[in-house]
């Protein structure tokens, strides 16, 4: 069972060293990188190359122009050989178990399409400051899933053959791609959760979710979560009327205000221990 990591490159050479050096540790032998490069200046294109030459594990592509986020991994994940995909951005780092402890699950389960762990949150020179204590286990089959608050993140590995079976992630995405990517897999099978810290998350300025944007950032991820109720042909949620049309993301977000509530988590938490001892 091959794996194919994925990685959206834009003028990030600097940093992508560690996630280099991080691929080349994994236990796991049957891999292969994937790096597509959405048109950074030549001398960033340059020094990627030089890093991973003679590595025929690794594949250099690249966008003719610039083309963001959603067309960037929408291509990466056609351009992938392997049966299991899993996205890293090059200025983060995996731990050397990373993609193997994936494929086990993978392998010991055909129902699930798509496994997660958790990440740790580090500062610049990616050294851990703290994890991310908000993964866990989320129940399957329940139409009324969407991620929110967020459960799902990274280490993401999924099916790329029940990928193809869905309408693909959005193209015209610039945030929020992979919470768009989540739920249309999560429509297609079991979703599996590690409980280990495998993906190492880097915070600083440059960061494209450090931007001064959470506007747009809820704005993007309501509109995915509004697509995905319209998907499962939902009508109400919770008694509240699903709109027609999209408007903006408090009257998206308002309908799943109740899932913070303490009923409703103590019964999910039920929900999911019968999950596990009836799977």
């Amino acid at each position: 069972m091959k794996f194919s990591i994925l990685i959206a490159h834009y003028n990030n050479a600097a940093l992508f060293r560690q996630c280099y050096d991080s691929l080349l540790l994994q236990t796991y032998p049957d891999w292969e990188a994937v790096i597509l490069d959405d048109a950074s200046s030549d001398q960033e294109k340059i020094k990627i190359k030089a890093l991973i030459s003679g590595d025929e594990r690794f594949k250099f592509f690249e966008n003719e122009k610039n083309s963001g986020v959603g067309v960037t991994k929408s291509k990466l994940i056609e351009l992938a050989t392997g049966d299991i995909c899993g996205f890293v951005d090059p200025d983060d780092a995996i731990l050397p178990t990373a993609i193997e402890s994936a494929i086990n699950v993978f392998k010991q389960n055909k129902q699930v399409v798509l496994v997660y762990s958790r990440f740790m949150a580090c500062d610049q020179d990616l050294k851990p400051i703290s994890p991310f204590r908000s993964a866990r286990q989320v129940q399957n089959s329940d139409p009324y899933f969407f991620n929110y608050p967020i459960q799902i993140a990274h280490f993401v590995s999924f099916r790329k053959d029940i990928y193809e079976q869905t309408e693909k992630m959005n193209p015209e995405l610039r945030i929020s791609e992979d919470q768009d990517l989540y739920l249309k897999m999560y429509e297609k099978g079991k979703v599996h959760f590690i409980n280990e810290t495998n993906y190492l998350y880097r915070t600083h300025a440059g960061g494209i979710s450090q931007n001064n944007n959470k506007e747009k950032s809820y704005d993007y991820f309501a509109q995915v979560a509004f697509r995905a109720m319209k998907r499962r042909n939902l009508r109400s949620i919770n008694g509240k009327r699903i709109p027609d049309h999209y408007t903006h993301h408090n009257e998206i977000f308002s309908l799943l205000e109740y899932q913070n509530g303490i009923l409703y988590r103590i019964k999910k938490k039920i929900s999911i221990t019968l999950q596990k001892l009836f799977k």
